[in-house]
């Protein structure tokens, strides 16, 4: 496996670990605001996607950032279950909006 699908798997786990734990257990994850929080899942999202992008898998672009979207998804449906945690679908919209504007940047970059 090459180093940036190590680094992009790496962050898929780091991230599903993080959106498990209970939220109390993150450091000033209570401080963050509306706003905050959804920008911390855009960029968080933008990142996963443009990640996977460069790690030139063998599947359409669209699939992969509809694959990254849907583990976005998977993880707040865990939410609807989880004791701390909560389904928010601005969270959906706000990695939504991150996984697309990756595919933006990575179409613009490999023109």
């Amino acid at each position: 496996m090459n180093f940036i699908r190590l680094v992009f798997f790496s962050s898929l786990a780091a991230v599903f670990i993080l959106s498990i734990v209970n939220a109390n257990e993150i450091p000033r994850i209570n401080a963050l605001g509306f706003l905050t929080d959804k920008a911390i899942h855009l960029v968080i999202y933008l990142y996963l996607a443009l990640i996977g992008l460069m790690c030139s898998f063998k599947t359409r672009k669209i699939v992969l950032i509809f694959y990254i979207f849907m583990f976005g998804f998977f993880i707040e449906i865990i939410h609807i279950f989880h004791p701390n945690r909560f389904f928010e679908y601005f969270d959906l919209l706000a990695n939504l909006i991150g996984v697309t504007i990756a595919l933006q940047i990575y179409r613009f970059k490999t023109k």
